[in-house]
């Protein structure tokens, strides 16, 4: 009986030494987030299967000027902060007359004043733009920017219904962008 003792004394000292030399990464300042077509599958209690589903990362304003100083006009921005913004799609979609197949991808856009274009590309699973490859897009879009009445303090990325499919919607700051996309 002392040897058992002993041995779960031992165990519970070891296991609370061992979990004191893990270093735990701090909370990220731009927390990933999900976003789903239809809006509701993620919780739906059926067999709802997802259409659409973008990962990203959610920058905050934190008093900053966003469009035209952080994230330059012109520049290829990644959609978001640390890793690339991945869209998957479930199913073929159809984007500015341009067909996808079923599949993950990322999402760029390149923000001006007036238009943005949003691009989506195959490379995926890079970190920022950094290694960003023109080469490899599958479709550019030029979507005119709109301008939101109240401030989006961090960057949200949404899906309003349409007839056949649905709008991809990106908001921060008082800029707003929608890039409609049909599924098939």
């Amino acid at each position: 009986m002392k040897k058992i003792m002993l041995f779960a004394l031992f165990a519970i000292f070891a296991g609370n030494t061992m979990a004191q030399d893990v270093k735990f990464p701090a909370i990220d300042s731009s927390p990933a987030d999900i976003a789903y077509f239809p809006l509701s599958v993620a919780k739906a209690k059926d067999d709802s299967k997802p259409l659409i589903k973008v990962v990203y990362s959610r920058p905050s304003k934190k008093g900053r000027e966003i469009f035209g100083v952080l994230e330059q006009f012109g520049k290829v921005w990644r959609v978001g902060a640390n890793e690339s913004t991945e869209i998957k799609f479930y199913k073929t979609v159809v984007i500015a007359g341009k067909k996808i197949k079923a599949g993950s991808y990322s999402l760029f856009a390149i923000p001006n004043k007036d238009n943005w274009t949003l691009i989506i590309n195959k490379q995926t699973d890079k970190w920022g733009a950094f290694t960003y490859n023109q080469e490899k897009d599958l479709v550019r879009v030029d979507v005119p920017v709109k301008t939101l009445t109240s401030t989006v303090e961090s960057l949200c990325i949404t899906f309003k219904s349409q007839e056949k499919g649905a709008n991809l919607i990106i908001a921060w700051d008082k800029t707003f962008v929608e890039l409609p996309i049909e599924i098939k």
